[in-house]
């Protein structure tokens, strides 16, 4: 079993920043890909950003030039810097994985979300 648990979302004023942290722990033999998504009321989940093993990264053109996806292997943990904060940010954001555990399946888990509220 794999637990992600996201903490760092919170309440900000438009313009200010919030790190987010996704701490992996279970029997993970190898993780591959890690990613924010987000997902306002009344609205899809969305990609934010995508990290790959090799570090190679990605973002939702929303959010290019002000978030920053980076990740600590050492310590299982993903993060996501966001400076730059506008009031289309707010909304919940989610940590995803691509690992495999046990049965050697390669599957995605899904942390239980963070708010991130920003106020104009």
């Amino acid at each position: 079993q794999v637990q992600l648990v996201e903490s760092g979302g919170g309440l900000v004023q438009a313009g200010g920043s919030l790190r987010l942290s996704c701490k992996a722990s279970g029997s993970i033999f190898s993780i591959n890909a890690l990613a924010w998504y987000r997902q306002a009321p009344g609205q899809q989940r969305e990609l934010v950003a995508h990290i790959s093993s090799e570090n190679s990264t990605n973002y939702a053109d929303s959010v290019k030039g002000r978030f920053t996806i980076y990740r600590d292997n050492d310590k299982n943990t993903l993060f996501l810097q966001m400076s730059s904060l506008k009031p289309a940010d707010t909304a919940t954001y989610y940590c995803n994985l691509w690992g495999i555990t046990t049965d050697s399946i390669l599957r995605p888990f899904w942390g239980q979300g963070t708010q991130v509220t920003v106020s104009s």
